[in-house]
């Protein structure tokens, strides 16, 4: 029997509700997807779908409108249904509303060499079933323009909270900001018809850090300036390979979103009570490390630079041609208990693997001579930055 034969039999067994004969044409262990619903497994997964389609749509009927056979056993077939949503039984949960339901689809089924069904992969349009039977709006109408603007609402309320758009910032650098208060910096760098993320914020910002990077070519990879989890949080879901410094990698992997290191009791009393249970909430879990980088690397431009101290693998990026400095957490110029701006200061000490060397990393800093220097969070060091860096170190 060919290919053809199976599914043109296959099809005329189902619109017969002769489940027995179409049941018995598929392989062991078969999968029905439904594509962007569900999976079914036959015999039993295939037979409880069309039992649950038949006992909704009482008078259901299949009509095949085309059938093409390709290669390798696999068989388009483009068909059409119709059927009252009158019940006794439900339709993915939602009783029967006497509804009157006319839908095109196609399925694709692989046949192996044994005349056996083993995939079908079924297409039809969800939405356009869903506002036949009334669950969804119709077209055009008022109600679903009331539904876009409610779903409009919402979408920029979740972009407030998660991430700003893409802001440029010096030439072929982007920043997206997180997080309610907008002060988890990410870092966009232009390479080679993509970008680069410096860093990947915390795991609410993954759809705007998505978005910015999709306008700009895509993310091409992702660099660590260091393992905390409001640095790699988004980085796991993002889809592009993740390197940082070997002496963070180890955190990098590891699904604690705390370093043993920290030292929860040198927060003030609202910081042991919020700002520690917010970094479980901000962590998107383990990253799956590509590669490593370390000093003098070049990263889309820029030079990696090790500021070891606040984390030990803790690296930033500079830029001699306009003096640019990109440093994760080298410095602060927030509270990170309140997150306030304020002058740039060495990092907290709760979170500093070694105070002393976090303030040796900003005088390494100090001597590029950087003209700005943006670090993970809030605003950047401007102006008189010398100045500035020296009394972070010294503060």
């Amino acid at each position: 029997m060919s290919s053809t034969d199976v599914a043109r039999r296959y099809f005329d067994a189902i619109a017969a509700r002769d489940f027995d004969t179409a049941l018995a044409l598929w392989a062991p262990g078969g999968v029905e997807r439904v594509v962007g619903q569900r999976e079914f497994a036959a015999p039993d997964g295939v037979r409880a779908l069309h039992e649950e389609l038949n006992g909704a749509f009482p008078d259901l009927t299949w009509e095949l409108l085309d059938i093409i056979d390709g290669e390798q056993g696999l068989v388009a077939v483009r068909w059409r249904a119709r059927g009252t949503f009158a019940g006794p039984g439900t339709f993915q949960s939602f009783v029967a509303n006497g509804a009157h339901l006319e839908m095109e689809g196609c399925d694709v089924l692989t046949v192996n060499a044994e005349g056996k069904i083993e995939r079908l992969d079924a297409y039809l349009d969800s939405g356009d079933v869903a506002r036949q039977l009334g669950l969804l709006p119709p077209a055009g109408s008022r109600a679903e323009s009331n539904l876009t603007k409610l779903a409009n609402v919402r979408t920029r309320a979740r972009a407030w909270i998660h991430g700003s758009d893409a802001e440029r910032i010096a030439e072929g650098v982007w920043l997206v900001r997180g997080g309610v208060r907008k002060v988890m910096n990410v870092y966009l760098l232009e390479d080679d018809g993509g970008v680069t993320l410096f860093d990947a914020g915390i795991c609410d910002m993954v759809a705007p850090l998505a978005a910015a990077a999709a306008r700009l070519g895509g993310i091409k990879r992702i660099v660590l300036g260091h393992a905390d989890a409001d640095h790699r949080g988004a980085a796991p879901r993002l889809g592009a390979p993740v390197y940082c410094h070997p002496a963070d990698r180890a955190a990098a992997e590891s699904p604690d979103p705390y370093r043993d290191y920290w030292e929860r009791s040198k927060l003030d009393p609202h910081g042991r009570a919020g700002l520690w249970r917010l970094i479980s909430t901000w962590d998107g879990g383990a990253v799956e490390i590509a590669g490593t980088v370390g000093e003098d690397d070049q990263i889309a431009g820029f030079r990696v630079i090790e500021l070891p101290g606040h984390a030990p693998g803790l690296i930033g990026l500079f830029r001699a041609s306009d003096r640019l400095a990109i440093v994760s957490d080298t410095l602060y110029t927030l509270d990170p208990q309140t997150g306030r701006g304020q002058a740039a200061h060495v990092p907290h000490s709760a979170f500093n693997q070694d105070t002393e060397q976090a303030r040796a990393a900003i005088r390494k800093l100090a001597a590029l001579d950087p003209q700005t220097v943006w670090a993970g969070h809030a605003d950047p060091v401007t102006g008189d930055v010398a100045t500035q860096l020296e009394r972070a170190a010294t503060a």
